[in-house]
């Protein structure tokens, strides 16, 4: 085993990896952006290096800072977490060629799978099933509708180069096509540097189930479980599951015979998932492979009792796998705390965190990253904590999560707890039948929270806060608004809640504000052109997510104010309409 390793990564993954290396009694070495000066993986780590200015592109994603830092700090491995470099076959080779080792699989199978044209060949020679579609890239709306004519609609149009729901658009009859086309390339040339897409055949109602597996230099290959994905916001994961609900012993062996067998097509090793499109008769089809640890890894290790980081560590230092099978056991659940206001169409709130306190208890397992006076920025995913829940069974895991749920104290951002609550209360979720378009199809979340009087005056900024109180000897818990405390040497503000339950300006007076802080990356229209009411102006991006603005009244653009490429803070004019 090497004896140092560098975490080119921040937030919990990065927290969670250092602290298995020091388990193993590596010295660990953190790399931060000036953002993250003062966050927890920085002060874990036996030793911290500034590798740049907060954007992603001048600091995590700068191969050659990191490869610096690497030779100065004497690293002798690096670990990319997930995100940012993990799945970039030029940065594997790069620390290779640098004489590092690589935790991760070898860089040819990276580019392979990476490419998602290149990884349904390699999948399909492997025998995998696959979903109808294309192999080559299409170049234009026209190329694209004549597959449609093939397929039948709806088809799915995705980035060739990336995954996450990133470059993907649904499209559902031929008049979407031009736009869906239009919006899926650019969504690709932003996140993954290649516009190309191609074309599948999309699957109604569909679960996400993956597969885990994990592959040694010594002949040892295993699959280590299924993980059920399927409850998802904008083609992203919020909560994940194992096993999957939808998997009898038949299906399971079957799913792992597949997930291996493309493993083996692309040369893997290390850890890895392969992600699959299941119908509601178990028929699965391969969607991709992704080369890294997945953010839910958390959940087969609570099944399994298997640290998927110290394997990963293992297979990267020659050693063989620790164990030649696994017996899972039980249930697990992960509910991903994010920086989102699920009554607004989960549109991502940065801020600073007034206030934290995570659950903890028989079972309960929280891999996180923040503490009171974090500053969540719009520059990173806003994926705050995952909270894992074990139970012998289904009903016991959610039951355990609904307990662990309610426990969780946040205030300062909203989050996605109280969404998650209201899909454990679910029937549909209780009773197996959800699917990846369902939480935005068929659940109506409602917010429980107290709205303050519109007495109070509209400028005024509040946050949430409570106190106990006793009444006639009993014991109160109560919610009031009140102004932002200090916190940190800065304020932590959240503005009072609205009535509307979906993001979008406001219209007093024709005028179009920001909705949230951000970056233009899309204008729509010019100064002068006449708009109807739902006609996009923009399109704004916040922790990597699109957000469409639209007109809320019809008229004529007297007044544009943005460009591509302008930044924006929450509020800000964007338009005027008359």
């Amino acid at each position: 085993m090497f004896s140092s390793l560098l975490v080119a990564n921040r937030g919990e993954i990065a927290v969670r990896v250092i602290r298995t290396a020091q388990e193993l009694g590596l010295r660990t070495i953190a790399v931060y952006s000036e953002l993250d000066r003062d966050a927890l993986h920085v002060e874990l780590a036996d030793e911290a290096w500034n590798i740049g200015p907060a954007p992603a592109a001048e600091s995590y994603l700068n191969i050659d800072r990191i490869l610096e830092v690497a030779k100065e700090a004497r690293a002798e491995a690096i670990h990319p977490g997930y995100g940012f470099l993990s799945e970039n076959a030029t940065f594997a080779r790069r620390v290779i060629e640098a004489g590092i080792v690589w935790v991760g699989p070898p860089p040819e199978a990276i580019a392979v799978m990476g490419d998602k044209i290149s990884s349904r060949r390699a999948a399909e020679k492997a025998g995998a099933p696959m979903v109808p579609g294309t192999v080559d890239p299409l170049d234009s709306a026209e190329a694209v509708k004549r597959i449609a004519e093939e397929y039948g609609y709806p088809i799915a149009i995705k980035a060739a180069h990336g995954g996450g729901g990133k470059g993907l658009r649904v499209v559902h009859t031929p008049d979407e096509v031009e736009s869906a086309f239009d919006g899926a390339r650019r969504e690709a040339d932003a996140y993954f540097g290649n516009p190309e897409v191609y074309v599948e055949k999309y699957i109604d109602r569909p679960r996400h189930v993956e597969a885990q597996i994990i592959v040694d230099d010594h002949g040892n290959e295993l699959f280590l479980g299924e993980r059920d994905c399927s409850v998802q916001r904008r083609h992203q994961k919020l909560i994940e599951e194992t096993p999957s609900p939808m998997m009898d012993e038949e299906t399971r062996r079957r799913f792992g015979e597949a997930a291996l067998a493309v493993a083996r097509a692309c040369g893997y090793r290390n850890a890895g998932t392969v992600e699959f499109l299941m119908d509601e008769d178990r028929n699965f089809y391969f969607l991709e492979m992704n080369t890294r640890l997945q953010v839910e890894h958390t959940v087969t290790e609570m099944v399994t009792g298997l640290d998927l980081v110290a394997e990963q560590l293992r297979v990267a230092a020659g050693e063989p796998l620790s164990v030649d099978r696994v017996e899972p056991r039980g249930h697990a659940i992960e509910f991903r705390i994010n920086a989102e206001d699920p009554f607004r169409g989960f549109m991502p709130t940065p801020g600073t965190v007034s206030e934290y306190r995570e659950p903890a208890g028989f079972g309960v397992r929280v891999d996180g990253w923040i503490r009171p006076g974090t500053k969540i920025s719009q520059y990173y995913d806003n994926l705050m904590a995952k909270l894992v829940v074990w139970g012998r069974d289904r009903d016991e895991a959610i039951r355990r999560g609904r307990r662990a749920l309610k426990e969780y104290v946040v205030h300062g951002v909203a989050t996605t707890i109280p969404a998650h609550l209201q899909v454990l209360d679910h029937a549909a979720f209780a009773a197996n039948r959800h699917y990846t378009k369902w939480l935005e199809d068929e659940v109506e979340l409602r917010s429980s929270e107290p709205v303050p009087s519109e007495t109070l005056p509209s400028e005024e900024e509040l946050v949430r806060r409570s106190m106990t109180v006793e009444i006639g000897g009993r014991r109160f818990q109560v919610a009031f608004w009140a102004p932002a405390p200090a916190v940190g040497g800065g304020v932590a503000r959240r503005r009072r809640p609205r009535l509307e339950k979906a993001p979008g300006p406001t219209a007093a007076d024709g005028i179009i504000t920001a909705p949230m802080q951000g970056t233009i990356v899309k204008v729509h229209v010019e100064a002068g052109d006449s708009v109807r009411t739902g006609d996009p102006i923009c399109v704004l991006e916040a922790m990597k997510m699109e957000n469409e603005v639209r007109a809320p009244s019809g008229g004529e653009v007297v007044d544009l104010r943005v460009q591509p490429g302008d930044t924006v803070a929450q509020g800000d004019v964007i338009a005027i309409i008359r």
